[in-house]
């Protein structure tokens, strides 16, 4: 990928753009059902990037982060991943490509219930083939970062919405990516607990410089991203 494409998205931004997505289009065809959801989007997110997408129920918000993450193949366009265009690799090779730079953050924290909190944090490591104590004691660290030290030996039935969210959060940070994909990470969440969770991330995005895109409902908390985008008609419209 050339260096003009790397570093696009902003006017003398020299930080690594770690997601491009260039005339990104999905479309859904179904018997005589064929609906375009995007359309020749472009996107580029930088190292350290808090960026909130927002729009109407149905907008492909959720379709967005999908191709973003390499989970779904776009209809036209690509994604490049530090780099790598993602549209491109087999399944095997997205899956690593995954491991390695992204984290997956949603609005139901989807962890395991058989395991405690640590094994959860730990598992994206653990896939990776890593060395259990050192997996168990680098996912200690994360449960401590987000406040969670003495709830390590909890199983998910044991902690409540914030705490399994936090662990969750905590678990899409355990490989230090270089971007989080957020899916109303607060949606699930009152409203107290939904600005702690929050706050948590954009303080993690900061020490850890990783980018989120987070997509949300809640317009109080895509304000606090330094940038928000619409989609609005398959198109992501810039707000700021």
């Amino acid at each position: 990928m050339s260096e003009a494409v790397v570093n696009a998205g902003g006017q003398g931004d020299q930080r690594q753009a770690v997601l491009v997505a260039r005339g990104l289009g999905r479309r859904f065809q179904e018997g005589l059902l064929d609906v375009t959801v995007l359309r020749d989007l472009d996107l580029v997110v930088h190292a350290g990037d808090t960026l909130a997408v927002v729009g109407a129920s149905g907008s492909g918000k959720s379709t967005l982060l999908h191709l973003l993450g390499g989970l779904d193949q776009p209809s036209s366009g690509s994604v490049h991943l530090m780099g790598i265009d993602l549209t491109a690799q087999g399944p095997s090779q997205q899956g690593r490509l995954r491991n390695q730079y992204l984290g997956f953050v949603y609005q139901f924290h989807h962890l395991l219930p058989e395991f405690n909190a640590l094994e959860n944090v730990a598992m994206p490591l653990l896939v990776r083939r890593m060395d259990r104590q050192e997996a168990l004691a680098q996912a200690s660290v994360l449960l401590e970062q987000v406040g969670l030290a003495d709830r390590t030996l909890h199983r998910p039935s044991e902690l409540s919405g914030g705490e399994r969210q936090r662990v969750a959060i905590a678990r899409g940070l355990v490989t230090r990516p270089a971007c989080v994909l957020a899916d109303e990470p607060t949606g699930n969440l009152d409203d107290g607990t939904a600005k702690q969770v929050f706050d948590l991330m954009l303080r993690l995005a900061q020490s850890h410089g990783t980018a989120f895109v987070v997509v949300t409902h809640d317009p109080v908390l895509a304000a606090r991203c330094e940038r928000q985008a619409r989609l609005v008609h398959g198109q992501l419209v810039h707000e700021r």
